[in-house]
Formats: structure tokens, sequence, C-alpha cells
């Protein structure tokens, strides 16, 4: 189910995410696999306008114009960089208003850059960018409508929430800061100063319950994958399983500094995809 170097979107990040993406998404027949590279590579292509350091009113016109095309695409006269997605969108019935939804999530960052987002600011963030490329991706996947829309709501909540938690540092290093207002606020933290947030000794007590409202969307989401079959769920699977184990890791460390980079090593993730693509 996004990314440079932080915490958008949950599509894959890093070479280490990036690698977990790609080998859950080999594992599929050819049609879905080139659906949900076309998927990455949308999301990797706005969030890429997003995250650049050029001017703020040309990364909004640059979101804009993905719009138009998307409109364009759907009206069927597709401009070349989406001339591709046109047999995805006919063979598993993407949704138009999923694509703008993630567009409208890049956007969040663009105006001015997210710090401290009261709770409901966060959950609408976390659907943009990461449940609505869930609810693409279940289409590819072909699960069911209702248990499709949910399992993109929890898993997709589940990986951004972790990768904002494992982001922390990367994040407000280019003046953001996505922990909600509402944990600072309770852990006696009034400043919404990314720099001087992450130097706070209460910080673990902001990270710890959003770690387990992570493990809670993740729980939520297995129940829905136990009960589809499953080789429709391998692939969202294999994204689950890596990054429960990022936030394993994450808790394990804890959050007060030296917050050393925690990866999932090579033996882990090649336990994951045996696990759950072939056995």
């Amino acid at each position: 189910m996004n990314q440079h170097m932080t915490s958008q979107p949950a599509t894959p990040q890093g070479s280490a995410s990036g690698s977990s993406f790609y080998a859950a998404m080999r594992i599929l027949p050819r049609a879905q696999r080139e659906a949900m590279f076309q998927i990455y590579s949308f999301c990797r292509q706005v969030d890429d306008i997003a995250d650049s350091d050029g001017p703020r009113e040309q990364r909004l016109a640059e979101l804009q114009q993905w719009r138009n095309d998307i409109d364009a695409l759907y009206r069927g006269a597709p401009p070349a960089r989406l001339r591709d997605y046109a047999a995805s969108v006919r063979k598993f019935g993407l949704k138009r208003e999923d694509f703008l939804a993630i567009v409208d999530g890049m956007e969040m960052d663009v105006p001015q850059d997210i710090r401290a987002p009261d709770l409901a600011t966060l959950d609408l963030y976390c659907d943009r960018v990461a449940s609505a490329v869930g609810r693409l991706s279940v289409r590819v996947f072909g699960l069911g409508e209702d248990d499709g829309i949910l399992l993109a709501h929890h898993l997709g909540r589940a990986l951004q929430l972790t990768n904002i938690l494992r982001d922390i540092d990367e994040d407000a290093a280019i003046g953001r800061l996505y922990l909600p207002r509402e944990h600072l606020l309770h852990a006696g933290i009034t400043s919404s100063d990314p720099a001087k947030v992450i130097a706070e000794p209460a910080l673990p007590k902001v990270c710890v319950p959003l770690a387990e409202r992570a493990r809670q969307h993740f729980a939520k989401a297995d129940e829905i994958m136990d009960r589809n079959r499953r080789r429709v769920v391998r692939a969202p699977r294999i994204m689950s399983r890596y990054y429960r184990a990022i936030l394993d890791l994450l808790v394990a460390r804890g959050f007060a500094r030296p917050r050393h980079p925690v990866r999932l090593n090579t033996p882990a993730r090649l336990a994951i995809l045996l696990r759950y693509a072939f056995i």
C-alpha cells in the first residue's frame, strides 16, 4: 500500500521498503503487477512534487496539472504519461476519486509544512496518502468491495503511522511534524517546532500511544485478511508483516534519544516473503 525519506505516503519508501514492495508485487500475475507498478509510479511522481524544494506556487500548479490529467484519463483522453493506465482503470475498476485523494493528500504539505496536526487532520492525511492507495490496490488484488475498503482503511493507517514513527527525525529535518497535537499536549509539549519537539524528553509519551493505535489497525487488517482467500491477500499480507516488524523494532528501540535508524534485515525480509508468498 507512501516515498522519499520522510513520512509521505504509505507506498514504499527508501531502499528497504522499496524492496519489500517489489518483492510483494512481483508475485502477482502480470496484469495485476503492471497495475500496481502504475499506482506506485503515480504516487512517486506526485510525492516528488510535494517534496521538492521548488516554489510552493509551482508545486501547487504541478499537482493541479496531475488532477487535470486524471480527469482527462477518465474522460477517455489520457495524456501521454497516463496512457498506459487506461487498460488498468478499465480492467480493475480503479476509481478517479482515489487518484485525486492521493493528490489532495500530497498537497496538504505544500501550502505550508504539516506541523502537529490535530487527530482529525492526521487521520484525513493518512486516508489520502495511504488508505486511498490501498483502495486502488485492493481492487487490483481482487478483494470484495466491502472488505477491500475496510482493509485499505486499516492497513493504510497502520502503514502510515509506522512511517511517521520511523521518520520523526527525518521529517523534522525538513520542517515537518506529523505527531498529533493532542498527544503532544497530553505529554506536556506545547511547541509545534519540529526541532524543539524531537529534543523533548517527553517525546516517548507521544509516540507510544501512536504505536498502539498502529497496532490496533494492524490487528483489524489481520482480521479482514484472515477471512479472505490467501491468494487474494498475499501481497498486502507481505506489506503488513514487513511494516509490523518495523513497528516492533521501533517500540523495542524506544523513542528517546538517540533514536538509531531501524531497518528490517535481509533474512527477516526473505522469511516474510517465503512464508506468505510461497508457503
